[in-house]
């Protein structure tokens, strides 16, 4: 019988979780930390290794994944106390899946390769359910030799993963252009469900409408059935596009290219931050507009 090939998987968050699963459930034997405690070791009674920190995942599998938030989360998984990085062996591979500034990926690459180690810019996209199925989207640039020593854990890990250059940084690019499309289509899907609210519309009737009609998006359909529900249980929190939207708004700058839809969304994720929603599902940006009457969760008074 074939023995199970190791990947590691850093950091357990609703992303995260979802991948370790679908990597276990395609015959890898998955490493697993992260900083919630009790986390990784609930992951290892179903199957696979929990460990204490990075640098142990990285000892223990040639192939990491990194699912972390932001890129100075990823900076302490790599280099930080126990990071990962002194940890990996060279010809081993590091595969960075957050939402970061394409330039800070490119210098990780160099910095990586000085020390003989791999490494594949890319970002996701799908949500938890995708992860959970193996179904998510991958936006990945890499080196031909970081694809040919970690293709095997891509293809298992997503159902798609397109590969969009030869070096880092134009995977973290194509990932702040669909964060730039996502960040704008929750803000006008929360405007518009506001302002059905604010006329006095059956919320669950227009979300039946909509739904079925040309003003329907992918984000409406799922953010405002969140906003139907009175569910702002965190999967994907306001802060994510405060941040998000804030790199998308620094690179354009850069090269001075206006970008006025998404300014506009990234200060109505801002208010709603500052408002105190800022670890509050992404929906709850609707909270953000006044006189109106939001739909309560079920069994709340």
């Amino acid at each position: 019988m074939t023995q199970p090939q190791h990947v590691g998987v850093i950091g357990l968050g609703a992303m995260g979780a979802g991948i370790a699963r679908t990597l276990r459930h395609r015959g890898f034997h998955v490493h697993v930390c992260d900083v919630k405690p009790g986390a990784a070791e609930a992951f290892a009674k179903e199957g696979g290794s929990a460990w204490a920190n990075p640098a142990e995942v990285a000892a223990a599998a040639p192939v990491v994944v990194s699912v972390v938030v932001n890129a100075a989360q990823t900076e302490g998984v790599l280099f930080g106390d126990h990071g990962a990085a002194a940890a990996m062996k060279p010809g081993s591979t590091f595969i960075m899946c957050s939402t970061v500034d394409p330039n800070w990926s490119i210098a990780l690459e160099g910095k990586l390769a000085a020390q003989g180690v791999h490494y594949i810019d890319g970002p996701i996209s799908g949500g938890a359910a995708k992860a959970a199925s193996g179904q998510m989207t991958m936006m990945t640039s890499a080196k031909p030799e970081a694809y040919a020593a970690a293709n095997h854990v891509l293809d298992a890990m997503a159902g798609k993963v397109y590969r969009l250059g030869d070096a880092a940084g134009a995977g973290s690019k194509v990932k702040i252009i669909n964060q730039l499309l996502a960040g704008v289509h929750i803000a006008v899907a929360a405007e518009a469900m506001a302002l059905g609210l604010r006329e006095g519309v059956d919320a669950a009737a227009l979300y039946e409408v909509i739904t079925n009609s040309a003003g329907n998006s992918w984000m409406f359909e799922n953010r405002m059935a969140h906003v139907i529900a009175g569910d702002y249980t965190p999967l994907s929190a306001v802060d994510i596009f405060v941040k998000d939207l804030g790199l998308v708004l620094d690179t354009a700058r850069a090269s001075k290219f206006p970008l006025p839809l998404a300014a506009t969304a990234h200060q109505m994720f801002m208010q709603a931050s500052t408002a105190g929603f800022a670890r509050e599902d992404d929906s709850a940006v609707i909270k953000i507009f006044p006189g109106i009457e939001l739909p309560k969760a079920k069994g709340a008074a």
